[in-house]
């Protein structure tokens, strides 16, 4: 069953498209990733899915619900949480909790049912009084996720919800995603932390308002990354990665931190053969060279690097 059906969904901003006739479903409980690079159209379509923004031409269901003819209906049965956290900083933790809970309908009993749900997965029992501007980051967003689910919602989107969030308190919101998908609760989620979409169920990769590739983590990287990777340590990384562009046994090359990480084909024999063009030919220095299980981030580079190039599938 599938909670989100979106079908030849288009937006225009005068004749610039941001969202291109995209087209795709999102089931029931699932943690879905919606990822792309900034400008790629990820926030355009949460906001037409959230019946915020109207779309140009298509149309989705949201919960069973017309985006396009019924955009309230939408709008109260769904959460929403932007990067921003969505919160009031000038409110005490429980002013934004009644804020939000009487927004959605919510009084009495239900109402204090849920404020202690929130209060507890933010960890915030006791401080109901603190001003919200002076939480810290990973509180705030788990405050903000609860405010964005009081009304225990069917579908949750949250859009970039762990940007600025130390590392520890991201996997903690995560645990909390997924704790909501267990319940039920759909979760369609963007993020350019692409470590974090390895969480999601399915992803579907946008760039320039039209979809890519869709998947599971280990079926994008098993489809569009055949070709063995390896990472480089060496010196003059500017340099080394300009030479091994130019190499026949070398499909791509990109640095990645201070190394560099490149895909083989099959021209390609052994890590001597890597070492011996950068030291033998141009005398830079190879500290380290070893095969890498590939990522996502290879799986977003390799597909937008085939997109831009007008050879993506």
């Amino acid at each position: 069953m599938n909670s989100i059906e979106i079908n030849n969904l288009t937006k225009k901003f005068g004749s610039f498209t941001s969202v291109d006739s995209i087209s795709f479903n999102v089931k029931q409980g699932e943690i879905f990733g919606f990822l792309g690079a900034n400008g790629a159209g990820k926030t355009t379509t949460i906001k037409m899915l959230c019946g915020i923004l109207a779309p140009t031409s298509g149309d989705a269901t949201v919960g069973g619900y017309s985006i396009a003819k019924e955009p309230n209906k939408v709008k109260l049965n769904i959460g929403y949480m932007s990067q921003r956290f969505s919160l009031y900083n000038d409110l005490s933790v429980e002013e934004n909790i009644n804020f939000f809970g009487g927004v959605y309908g919510l009084d009495g009993k239900d109402l204090e049912d849920r404020k202690e749900w929130v209060l507890k997965i933010a960890n915030l029992r006791g401080k109901e009084g603190l001003l919200t501007e002076s939480l810290p980051g990973g509180i705030k967003q788990r405050l903000a996720l609860g405010t964005a689910v009081i009304h225990k919602p069917k579908i949750v989107f949250l859009d970039e919800p762990t940007s600025g969030v130390d590392p520890i308190s991201r996997r903690n919101f995560w645990d909390l995603i997924h704790h909501l998908a267990d319940e039920g609760t759909t979760v369609f989620v963007t993020t350019h932390y692409l470590e974090e979409a390895e969480f999601c169920n399915n992803i579907i990769l946008i760039n320039a308002g039209k979809l890519i590739a869709e998947g599971s983590s280990k079926e994008l990287k098993s489809k569009h990354l055949k070709n063995k990777m390896y990472e480089v340590e060496c010196e003059r990384v500017v340099d080394a990665l300009e030479i091994l562009e130019k190499q026949p046994y070398i499909d791509e090359s990109s640095i990645f931190g201070n190394n560099i990480q490149i895909s083989v084909n099959s021209l390609y024999e052994s890590t001597k053969q890597i070492e011996e063009t950068l030291t033998g030919q141009h005398s830079i220095e190879v500290k380290r060279i070893e095969e890498i299980i590939p990522t996502l981030e290879n799986v977003f580079i390799h597909l937008l690097e085939k997109h831009n190039n007008g050879s993506a599938n």
